[in-house]
């Protein structure tokens, strides 16, 4: 049995019976033939896979072909290929562009067009103004209070009863520059008139704060006083690489560091501090209960935790403030150590020779000193004679390289022998009566390239040191100032 369908005739048992004639162009049969062989033809495959199989080949040949075509349709490389341009805008066009473009928002204008008043708006015969103005005005100075005040609007007369006032409470040299005025202006019933003050508030001092307001027609002052709280900022820490970085880390003001460093530089040298070290630094500080600080000079230098421990204190005696340490020792002054402890009973020049009986150049300084008391090295040098030499007695040289050189005759003996360095304060021998001498003296003399010059033209060291009142007053002074809690209060930095 024959069953027809649209591929042919089939079998009454499901077999296909293809038709002898080919399909007719533009049937149903043909359209799906071509689908089936065309459905599998890619003319563009993927050329990075099944290289050298013939739809790879057939995926180069359209490629190449692209190309081809592509460059056979350019208008070639010298031939410019031309377009329009839109003329640049002018007169009201441009104007017009302005007004509607975005860039006048960023200079705080608006964007539209301004047209000019129509006949609907009236103008106003009288322009009303503002009840009250508040503005800021900075001072250069504290006399410049009455001229600030006046270009700020205030008027003359009030203006001269603001500084009556103020001055009452503090002298305008007290006052720092750079501070704000808060100024209130109120209404004033002519305009040809300044406007009145109704207030104006401003940091007299660090301590006070100053208002004045307006009473009716006059203008009154109110002193407002500013707790302050005068503990000092303590800083501690370990040296460490760099005591400047430490100390700065630490929160130490650049300036507290800087004063510290160089106080501690005469009395120690600062790279021979190890990184163990501790350093404790103690600053005047003043906080303000409105949270302003200020920071005053530096009040304690300490170095602790290793060998060279160092406590150092400013302190005023005499007229002259100066640093002393814990035992109340203050600095060494001058050039040259004193060479013996006594007085000075003859100068240097010419003068009658208490043995010989004529004048005769006395090419040194005599120091009257009991016998046997130690005999110094003036600063470092190096012995270059030490022994019996004529009419000093028993006498030492030293060499302190460059011009200078120092002599030391009449010794009771000598404790350093020729070649030896020595020391600034070192004991180099000792007082007594040797040679043409008439009692215990030490001759001392001061050579500038080998030629003798008064020993007094050269200031002698002199160490300062408190006694009695003053040195229990720096005690407790010092026992206060180490009382002091570490990291009281946050300051801030100056620079």
């Amino acid at each position: 049995m024959f069953l027809r369908n649209d591929h042919g005739l089939e079998l009454g048992g499901g077999a296909v019976v293809t038709p002898a004639f080919p399909p007719v162009p533009g049937t149903a049969l043909s359209t799906r033939l071509k689908r089936r062989v065309f459905a599998n033809v890619d003319l563009a495959p993927d050329l990075g896979a099944r290289i050298g199989t013939l739809t790879w080949y057939r995926g180069v040949a359209t490629c190449v072909g692209l190309c081809a075509m592509t460059f056979l349709m350019a208008p070639g490389f010298e031939t410019p290929i031309y377009g329009t341009v839109a003329p640049a805008l002018i007169g009201a066009d441009l104007d017009a562009a302005r007004a509607q473009a975005i860039k006048p928002l960023a200079m705080g204008a608006t964007m539209g067009y301004h047209v000019a008043a129509t006949s609907l708006v009236a103008p106003l015969t009288d322009t009303p103004e503002r009840p009250i103005i508040s503005l800021d005005a900075k001072l250069a100075s504290g006399d410049a209070l009455l001229s600030v005040l006046k270009r700020s609007g205030v008027g003359a007369a009030d203006a001269e009863q603001v500084g009556a006032l103020v001055t009452k409470a503090v002298s305008f040299d007290q006052i720092q520059p750079g501070t704000m005025l808060d100024i209130t202006l109120g209404r004033r019933t002519d305009k040809a008139q300044a406007r009145p003050l109704q207030n104006m508030a401003f940091r007299a001092r660090f301590d006070l704060k100053l208002e004045v307001a307006r009473n009716g027609n006059s203008l009154s002052l109110k002193q407002i006083p500013i707790a302050i709280d005068h503990t000092p900022l303590r800083v501690q820490g370990a040296i460490g690489s760099s005591l400047y970085r430490s100390a700065r880390a630490a929160g130490a003001p650049a300036k507290a560091v800087e004063s510290f460093i160089r106080t501690l530089a005469t009395r120690v040298p600062v790279s021979h501090l190890g990184s163990n070290c501790k350093f404790d630094i103690i600053v005047k500080q003043a906080r303000a209960a409105t949270g302003e600080v200020q920071l005053g000079n530096l009040l304690y230098a300490g170095v602790s935790s290793c060998d060279n421990k160092v406590q150092l204190m400013p302190w005023e005696s005499n007229g002259k403030t100066e640093w002393f340490d814990g035992g109340g020792k203050g600095n060494k002054t001058g050039m040259m150590a004193m060479p013996a402890n006594g007085r000075f009973s003859s100068a240097f020049g010419m003068r009658r020779h208490p043995i010989l009986g004529y004048n005769r150049m006395h090419k040194g300084i005599d120091i009257a000193a009991p016998w046997g008391t130690p005999v110094y090295a003036a600063t470092d040098g190096t012995v270059q004679f030490a022994g019996r030499s004529a009419g000093y007695g028993n006498f030492i040289k030293l060499n302190h390289g460059g011009a200078f050189g120092t002599g030391y005759g009449h010794l009771s003996r000598i404790v350093v022998r020729g070649g030896q360095s020595v020391r600034k304060g070192q004991v180099i021998g000792a007082v007594g009566n040797t040679g043409m001498s008439t009692g215990p003296h030490l001759h001392y003399e001061l050579y500038k390239n080998g030629v003798a010059v008064n020993p007094r033209s050269v200031a002698f060291s002199s160490l300062r040191q408190l006694t009695g009142s003053d040195l229990g007053a720096f005690r407790s002074k010092l026992s206060q100032l180490l009382s002091v809690p570490v990291g009281r209060g946050a300051a801030k930095d100056e620079d």
